[in-house]
């Protein structure tokens, strides 16, 4: 028997290396997780984690994917709809329909077990829950919106458990060569001469007017050469936070305001510029529509930004 011992615990050991050779451990704005290289069962949480698997190529490895999008007429027998994968940016990833998993308010716990993720991602912020609910589940990594670089820092991650560390290196570099390549033109034409600095407001359905500051989209144009306009003194959950007309109406003229709605039945773009607010700041305007079931943030979104954004600001500054 005790010449047994060590033939054991030398299976023991290398099994167990063979064990760690197979996952990765992560470390994430969440906590850690030990994550099976290159999974292939994945449950995106929202359209932020989404965006960061489709940049890797591993969007049509999604089972599940939650949102707060949805509408009852977009899904059918927990699934949703196959017209509805196909518009906006669901039509630009490589979805293999998946089933809705509810959204980060309520995660339908049920389904996602019943899926058999490997992997859950997903974005997350001050005071989000569910975290240990999902970890019991199945290996949950989440990146904080209002982290700095934090698409940047999540896309790595990911790169590293599906072994695309290259693509991811590639795609970071498209997005900043697709920001200068935009800068080069905004400063050709004379742009930064007419509007130096620039604020970004979400109006929404209702009334109320958010400031963003520090993320969804305001990273981006100030990647394209714009200060900011105006800084808010508190911000909610890190995002930006609710901004008073008077603010509005001390802004200068040498302040650009893109208007960046939320989608569907929270728009209240066409409502603001009605407004007396909007009338006097309609003339130093764009109004930036995201694609129907856009992300905020990340890769994919950012090169649409830098792009459509550009567009706008020289057709108005002709």
């Amino acid at each position: 028997m005790s010449k047994m011992l060590p033939l054991l615990c030398l299976g023991l050991s290398a099994a167990l290396s063979v064990a760690q050779a197979q996952t990765l451990t992560i470390k994430h704005d969440e906590g850690t997780a030990t994550v099976k290289k290159n999974p292939g069962r994945i449950i995106a949480m929202d359209e932020e984690a989404l965006g960061w698997l489709a940049a890797l190529g591993v969007s049509d490895r999604v089972v599940g994917l939650g949102s707060t999008y949805f509408s009852p007429t977009d899904l059918s027998g927990g699934r949703i709809k196959s017209d509805v994968l196909k518009r906006g940016f669901y039509g630009r990833v490589n979805l293999k329909n998946p089933a809705y998993v509810g959204d980060w308010q309520a995660p339908n716990l049920e389904t996602i077990t019943a899926l058999k993720p490997d992997l859950i991602v997903r974005l997350t912020w001050d005071g989000n829950q569910n975290y240990d609910k999902l970890s019991r589940v199945a290996p949950t990594v989440g990146y904080q919106e209002a982290g700095s670089g934090f698409w940047q820092k999540g896309l790595r991650d990911l790169a590293k458990v599906f072994g695309k560390q290259a693509e991811a290196e590639r795609v970071i570099k498209q997005v900043a060569d697709t920001h200068r390549a935009n800068a080069r033109k905004l400063l050709a034409a004379g742009v930064f001469k007419k509007y130096s600095k620039v604020v970004v407001i979400a109006p929404f359905a209702g009334g109320s007017n958010w400031l963003y500051t520090d993320v969804r989209l305001i990273p981006d144009l100030r990647a394209l050469g714009f200060k900011d306009g105006l800084k808010a003194k508190e911000g909610s959950l890190g995002v930006g936070s609710q901004i008073s007309d008077e603010a509005l109406l001390g802004l200068d003229r040498k302040t650009l305001v893109v208007l960046f709605p939320p989608g569907g039945k929270y728009n209240g773009a066409d409502a603001f510029l009605k407004t007396p607010v909007g009338q006097r700041l309609k003339a130093q305007s764009v109004v930036y529509v995201p694609e129907d079931f856009s992300p905020y943030s990340g890769p994919l979104v950012s090169v649409r930004n830098s792009n459509e954004l550009t567009r706008l600001i020289l057709e108005k500054t002709k």
